[in-house]
C-alpha cells in the first residue's frame, strides 16, 4: 500500500508519496502567497491551500497506481485561525502563527484573566501567535465577521475538512490554541467562555493517528483517489516533524530549523514549565512534550540573502565563513524579525545587528545571522536545563539543517551531538507515518518510528569551539535585555 504525507507550511504545501517500507517514492511542492496587510500582520487564503492540494496530489501520483493509496496524513503550520460560516465557507483570510496584531488581546489574557489562571486552564499562557488571542481580536475588531463564525479550526484541519467533510482537530495542534485543557485533552469550557465561543463552534478532537473519516466523493474525484482512502487527524508541524525524526516516547529532543525554529522535548507524562517560557503541549504519539518556539529561524537567513544581499545561493554566502572565524565574530544579530515567542514573549522585539565596524564584512553579517538563530534556540535550552531536563543529544531537521556550517554552529553553541535522520522530510514524513498507524500498518507511533527512522549522520561538538561559543552566548544574552525598553519606541 501507499501513503500520502502532507506538510502544510507557511510558504508551500509539500506532498510525499511513501510506501510500506517508508521509502519516499515521489515528492511535489507547490507554493502559495503570504500576505502582510499591515506591518506585523501575516495572513493566507485557505482556498490557496486546498487548490495546492487539488493540483499537487494528482502530480504526486503520476506513474503510480492511485488505487494503492490507503491513507493520508497532514502536518501543518500551527495556531492559524481558520473561521467558517454556517455554510462552511471561509469568512476571512487565515490569521497565521507569525502574526503579531494581538498585543492588546495577549495583554488582556495574561494580565486581566491572569497567567496563573491561563496555565491552570490550558497549561500555557497567551502568546501573540496563539489562536485564542486571534479569536478575541476578531471579536474586538471585526464583529461582523465574528458573528458569522459557525466553526473554527487550524490550517491543516481545513485540508482535512475538505478531504472528509469532518470538522476535526488533533490534540497536538489544539494544544497551541489556548483553548484546550492539555492535561485532560478536552476543550476548556472556561476558555471558550472567555473567548465567547461555544462547543458547537469547536472541531471534534482526535489523537493524531486516529482516522477521522474517508474521502468524500467530491474530494476523491478531484484527487483521482478512491473514496475508501482513510484520513487521519494529523498533527501540528512540530509534532509531525518530531514523529518523522523519531522523537517519540520519553526523553527525545528535536530541533527544527524551518521558517520558525523549535526545540521539541518529548515525554510520556504531562509537565509544565512554571514560568511558561516553554509550551506544554500534547504530542502526536499520544504523550506530551515541552516546546520552545522562535518565530524567525531559517527565515532570517532567507531574508538576509534574498531581500538584502539579493542572492538566493545560500551556500555561496557561507563559503567565506571558514573554521577560524567560528566563535570569533564581533557582529551579533537578534533574530526577532516578527517579534519573538519563546522564551521572551515580546511582540515588540525586533531584529538587530550590533557590533558593526568599518571592517565588518558581508560574511560577518551572514555568520551573525546563523549564530543569532542558534543562540536564540539555546535560550529555550537554558529554560529546559533550569527545569532539570537533561538533553544529551538532539535530532535536527528543517531546511536550515541542510547547511553543514549551520549544524556545526548549532552543535557547538548547544554543546551536544546533533543527529540528521536519513529521511529529511520532517512534518510530511511524520504525517505519512501517522497515516500508516491509522491504517494498521503499525500498532503505534513509537513502533513506526523504531521501524522507519534511521540516523544518517551526526555532527559532534568540538571542546575548543564550544568554549568560544559559550563566551559568545554570554555576550548575546546581554543584548536583548539592554534593548528591551527601546523596541516599543520603534513602532
Amino acid at each position: 500500500m501507499l501513503y500520502i504525507g502532507l506538510d502544510l507550511g507557511t510558504s508551500s504545501l509539500k506532498m510525499l508519496l511513501v510506501d510500506e517500507q517508508g521509502q519516499i517514492l515521489n515528492t511535489v511542492t507547490l507554493d502559495y502567497p503570504l500576505y502582510f496587510p499591515q506591518p506585523g500582520w501575516s495572513e493566507q487564503r485557505c482556498e490557496d491551500w486546498w487548490d495546492a492540494c487539488v493540483k499537487g496530489i494528482p502530480q504526486l501520483l503520476e506513474g503510480f497506481d492511485a488505487a494503492e493509496v490507503a491513507g493520508i496524513g497532514a502536518g501543518g503550520q500551527m495556531h492559524g485561525l481558520v473561521a467558517l460560516d454556517k455554510d462552511d465557507n471561509v469568512i476571512r483570510p487565515a490569521i497565521l502563527w507569525n502574526d503579531g496584531r494581538t498585543a492588546d488581546e495577549v495583554d488582556y489574557l495574561n494580565n486581566v484573566i491572569g497567567k496563573a489562571k491561563l496555565s491552570e486552564l490550558t497549561a500555557n499562557i497567551a502568546f501573540a501567535g496563539f489562536t485564542a488571542p486571534k479569536v478575541l481580536w476578531m471579536k474586538n475588531n471585526e464583529p461582523e465577521n465574528f458573528a458569522k463564525i459557525a466553526k473554527i479550526m487550524l490550517p491543516k484541519d481545513y485540508i482535512n475538512y475538505k478531504l472528509t467533510g469532518v470538522h476535526c482537530c488533533d490534540y497536538s495542534d489544539a494544544s497551541g490554541m489556548l483553548l484546550m485543557d492539555v492535561e485532560k485533552k478536552c476543550w476548556s469550557k472556561e476558555m471558550m467562555e472567555i473567548c465567547s465561543l461555544t462547543d458547537d463552534q469547536m472541531p471534534k478532537l482526535f489523537e493524531s493517528y486516529e482516522v477521522v473519516g474517508t474521502l468524500t466523493a467530491e474530494a476523491a474525484k478531484l484527487l483521482g483517489l478512491s473514496e475508501s482512502v482513510k484520513v487521519v487527524a494529523g498533527a501540528g508541524d512540530n509534532a509531525a516533524a518530531a514523529v518523522g525524526t523519531g522523537t517519540v516516547g520519553a526523553g527525545g529532543c528535536n530541533i527544527s530549523l524551518g521558517t520558525s525554529g523549535t526545540v521539541f522535548i518529548s515525554s510520556d507524562s504531562f509537565g509544565v514549565d512554571p514560568n511558561n517560557a516553554l509550551h506544554a503541549f500534547a504530542h502526536a504519539d499520544g504523550g506530551y512534550h515541552l516546546m520552545g518556539c522562535m518565530l524567525s529561524a531559517a527565515s532570517c537567513n532567507k531574508w538576509l540573502c534574498d531581500d538584502i544581499l539579493k542572492n538566493e545561493d545560500y551556500a555561496a554566502e557561507q563559503v567565506d565563513i571558514t573554521d577560524e572565524k567560528l566563535g570569533e565574530n564581533r557582529v551579533f544579530f537578534l533574530p526577532y524579525l516578527m517579534g519573538e515567542r519563546s522564551p521572551i514573549n515580546d511582540t515588540d522585539a525586533r531584529a538587530t545587528f550590533i557590533g558593526m565596524s568599518m571592517d565588518s564584512t558581508r560574511s560577518d553579517m551572514v555568520q551573525a545571522v546563523l549564530e543569532g538563530v542558534a543562540f536564540a534556540i539555546r535560550d529555550s535550552f537554558e529554560v529546559a536545563k533550569a527545569l532539570g531536563i537533561n538533553i544529551p543529544r538532539s535530532k535536527i531537521c528543517g531546511g536550515g539543517s541542510k547547511s553543514p556550517l549551520w549544524r556545526k554552529i548549532f552543535a557547538n553553541v548547544l554543546g551536544i551531538p546533533l543527529d540528521m535522520v536519513k529521511t529529511e522530510q520532517g512534518p510530511g514524513y511524520g504525517a505519512a507515518m501517522l497515516a500508516m498507524v491509522g491504517c494498521g500498518q503499525y500498532a503505534s507511533v513509537i513502533e513506526a518510528a523504531d521501524a522507519l527512522v534511521e540516523v544518517a549522520s551526526t555532527t559532534e561538538p568540538d571542546a575548543v569551539l564550544q568554549a568560544k561559543y559559550q563566551q559568545q552566548y554570554e555576550k548575546f544574552s546581554r543584548i536583548y535585555p539592554a534593548l528591551k525598553e527601546v523596541f516599543p519606541l520603534l513602532k
